[in-house]
């Protein structure tokens, strides 16, 4: 009998904290672990993120994984263990796609993988400036066998119970581990051995963000770019990619007006902006962004 590869569905709105656990993930977990990446955007700035660390990876690019990729998707899957053979598989799905699809999918369509459960991670403090849960993030909460509430340090202890009560108000049965920056201990994440079948979807895919990207060799002014950042949350929901100065290029993580520098070794200045109606606002955003090429 064919011992079925264990796959794990990572999930979660855009700017959550997916590719962090991730990062997380490969620096402490000692098992052979192969990534399938799905992003929004044009240019794959996970998986560069992901890049050079021991694990091997495919990219599904190009749309949302949880429809008109899946026929890809399950191309991936049996390469990857066909030429590879890892311990485990872990899926990470666009922040605004609907993983119901993707399970009931993997449950019916996958016979060399074994369903071993759906990782949710939400965002704390974004839950509290956007009380309103959106149809792509209810269903990413209701698919969650554990639930890592993430950046619960930018919240107060009333309003973490807040977002926990409204979090099982949509799913009774998921484990809600409280995070700062995804440190979880790998072992609650792995081994869930999910026992709930999931049922057909009725997957009507509604696109609620557009994105563009922006790319440059010129370095950029720290001080002007700082304000740039500073002043991109009315525009602009998530933003992220590599951005150069004189002294080196950094990654830039932006979401719902927080963001940070990480140095980091790549190229050039990569960015990807996503937001709602944001093609109507493209130009203008460029346009600020270049003010502060050198």
């Amino acid at each position: 009998m064919q011992v079925r590869t264990p796959l794990t569905v990572i999930t979660g709105p855009l700017g959550s904290g997916k590719t962090t656990l991730l990062r997380h993930i490969l620096d402490i977990f000692p098992k052979k672990i192969a990534i399938l990446m799905n992003e929004f955007g044009e240019i794959a700035i996970d998986s560069k993120i992901i890049q050079g660390k021991n694990v091997e990876m495919a990219d599904l690019g190009g749309g949302c994984v949880c429809c008109s990729l899946l026929g890809e998707f399950e191309a991936a899957v049996n390469e990857i263990i066909d030429s590879v053979d890892p311990e485990y598989i872990i899926v990470e799905t666009t922040g605004v796609a609907e993983p119901d699809a993707l399970v009931f999918d993997i449950q019916e369509s996958l016979q060399s993988v074994r369903l071993d459960g759906v990782v949710t991670v939400m965002d704390a403090d974004s839950i509290i400036k956007y009380p309103s849960i959106g149809h792509t993030t209810r269903i990413q909460i209701e698919a969650a066998d554990t639930m890592l509430l993430n950046k619960v340090d930018l919240v107060s202890e009333s309003e973490l119970e807040q977002i926990e009560a409204k979090l099982r108000h949509i799913n009774e049965i998921a484990t809600i581990l409280p995070t700062i920056r995804c440190k979880v201990d790998p072992d609650l994440l792995f081994g869930i051995g999910r026992d709930r079948t999931q049922p057909p979807p009725h997957h009507v895919h509604h696109p609620e963000f557009e994105s563009f990207i922006y790319s440059s060799s010129a370095n950029f002014n720290r001080q002007c770019f700082n304000e740039f950042a500073s002043n991109l949350a009315e525009d602009v929901y998530r933003a992220k990619g590599f951005i150069r100065f004189d002294d080196k290029i950094y990654l830039f993580n932006f979401v719902a007006g927080r963001w940070d520098l990480e140095p980091f070794d790549q190229d050039a200045t990569e960015l990807v902006f996503i937001g709602k109606q944001l093609n109507k606002k493209k130009a203008e955003i460029i346009s600020r962004l270049k003010l502060c090429e050198q």
